[in-house]
């Protein structure tokens, strides 16, 4: 096996498992999962927002007191 046909073979293995990682991405066995972690980013700002809100109410009342 010469250097160029190493060469080609490797780039063969390279470009099978980028077709398999793309297939893998847009399987629709991933669709959900995917979702799920795309749409918990706006879950956590939400929770930090109820957060924030509670702390400052609870800092009012304290001053209140």
């Amino acid at each position: 096996m010469d250097y160029g046909t190493l060469r080609g073979l490797f780039a063969l293995l390279i470009l099978a498992l980028f077709i398999i990682i793309v297939i893998w991405s847009y399987s629709k066995k991933r669709k959900s999962s995917f979702d799920e972690v795309a749409n918990s980013i706006f879950e956590e700002d939400q929770q930090d927002k109820e957060r924030h809100l509670d702390k400052d109410s609870k800092q009012e009342t304290n001053n209140n007191v």
